[in-house]
């Protein structure tokens, strides 16, 4: 819980494009980070490892099966380009294709626009029109939350169609709070305890936005 174009030709790089939607798949910019739907297992589990850390898990409360333990292995996912963009070859592993499930949250991983670095990870429950995110520690306390959770806004508005979206967070989750206000969210009302994925139970705050005009992605 919460928990400017891509220059391809500054890159050199295969990265999806800001525009370029496909069917369950997703790009969007903000002026820092490139989100998009996963392509590869390495995507995926980079994702993870960014939120693995002691600091994240405090909010997160994610299932025991989805968090990478070892700091080494989490340093080491962190540490590679997605898609081999560094010129390093991918693991077979990890390079193969990830299909997200067609009926579960959307998840978009995200990097960073200026060397393509894992930064974390924007998810999305369209039947309800909540969001998460988190950043990878590398990335915290940069102001790169704000920009998440507009990016985050923008997928419920222009790509889903969604007139409102909504966040929760934990009320001593100051740098999760202070960046859905930066990004537009106002309070909410909402259940004042929430069950993490780990069982845990917390109190909680809600944030939603609102739009008068949602569109779809093409």
């Amino acid at each position: 819980m919460v928990w400017s174009l891509f220059r391809r030709s500054r890159t050199g790089t295969g990265l999806p494009v800001p525009g370029r939607c496909a069917p369950g798949r997703h790009v969007l910019a903000t002026g820092r980070l490139l989100l998009f739907t996963p392509r590869t297992r390495l995507d995926v589990a980079a994702a993870l490892a960014a939120s693995a850390d002691a600091e994240a898990q405090r909010w997160l409360g994610t299932q025991a099966d989805e968090v990478l333990p070892d700091p080494g292995t989490r340093r080491a996912l962190l540490a590679w380009r997605p898609a081999g963009d560094d010129g390093r070859r991918i693991p077979r592993v990890l390079a193969e294709p990830y299909t997200p499930a067609p009926d579960g949250p959307l998840l978009l991983v995200c990097v960073r626009r200026s060397d393509l670095s894992y930064a974390g990870a924007l998810e999305f429950q369209p039947r309800d029109g909540e969001m998460g995110g988190w950043l990878a520690p590398g990335c915290r306390g940069q102001g790169l939350g704000a920009e998440l959770f507009r990016a985050g806004l923008e997928l419920a508005h222009t790509h889903l169609g969604l007139a409102t979206a909504r966040a929760g967070a934990e009320p001593g989750n100051t740098a999760s709070r202070r960046a859905l206000t930066r990004a537009g969210f106002v309070r909410d009302q909402g259940p004042s305890r929430h069950t993490l994925p780990d069982g845990r139970v917390i109190d909680a705050v809600w944030h939603r936005h609102d739009t008068a005009s949602p569109s779809r992605c093409r």
